[in-house]
């Protein structure tokens, strides 16, 4: 979570309070909300039901779902230099409501997986983490970029190589600590993830606009759930099972698909000029 706070400080040094304003009210907004907290939440319960997914793994990737907006979104959208403000401004306005939303979904959606067992969360507690962590860092480095610009500017490259290179250690660390956990899911639930990935991506695509870079950043932002929040709730509620491991499984293979739409993106990109 500290990387992470690094990570959003590094991004919100680039922008202005006006060009995150300005990019709120050029887009057209209405879908982002119901399609992560409705649409991706219903297409996973729906997904893992169809294909019989064992109960863990279909428990951690509801939770998942449930937590939308990762903190890498910004990440994402600046190597691909897409809509940065909009990646940045819709990353720290989703904690507001993922606090409160996350948990009555994961709720309501494990109820038919899991029967009557109860989830075990603080709406406060949540927030202070969300917020702490994910907005704040992206506030701070929008008032240091207002107010102090020309220490802004300094601060820029060494926070962005110091987020850049210990997010590159940190993925390289779990992947490989996590590796038995990923290669024990199994090809048919490693399926479903990209399946859904995709489908997720296709959906924010879609449903939003109007310039194609806005439409990267909600794509890759419905697609990438939070890790972090998604842990919180598991760890919470179901700590030393196999649904915590299926919850860093799972986000460690969008995070993969994240990076591959960067690459795509960044591949096609003379293609879209002036979008």
């Amino acid at each position: 979570m500290i990387l992470g706070a690094v990570v959003l400080l590094s991004a919100g040094l680039r922008l202005t309070w006006a060009e995150i304003l300005e990019s709120l009210q050029r887009n057209r907004l209405g879908w982002v909300l119901p399609v992560n907290f409705i649409l991706v939440p219903a297409m996973v319960l729906g997904a893992v039901r169809l294909f019989h997914i064992p109960t863990n793994l279909a428990a951690g990737m509801v939770i998942l779902a449930a937590a939308p907006f990762a903190p890498v979104v910004p990440v994402f959208t600046r190597m691909a230099r897409a809509d940065l403000a909009l990646a940045s401004a819709l990353t720290g306005l989703f904690p507001f409501l993922a606090a409160f939303l996350t948990p009555v979904i994961c709720q309501l959606s494990l109820k038919p997986l899991l029967g009557a067992s109860a989830l075990k969360f603080s709406f406060g507690s949540i927030l202070i983490v969300l917020v702490s962590t994910i907005t704040l860092p992206l506030a701070l480095g929008v008032v240091f970029r207002h107010c102090w610009p020309l220490l802004g500017r300094c601060l820029l490259k060494p926070v962005e190589i110091i987020s850049e290179a210990a997010g590159s250690i940190s993925l390289i660390f779990v992947t490989v600590v996590e590796f038995q956990t990923i290669r024990q899911t199994g090809g048919k639930a490693l399926f479903v993830m990209v399946l859904l990935s995709e489908l997720s991506f296709f959906a924010g695509y879609l449903l939003s606009g109007p310039t194609r870079a806005a439409r990267f950043v909600i794509g890759v932002g419905t697609a990438n759930r939070n890790i972090a929040l998604a842990l919180l709730v598991a760890v919470e509620s179901f700590p030393g099972t196999p649904i915590v491991a299926a919850v860093v499984a799972n986000g460690l293979l969008l995070i993969g698909l994240g990076l591959l739409h960067v690459g795509l993106w960044r591949w096609f990109k003379p293609a879209r000029a002036g979008a």
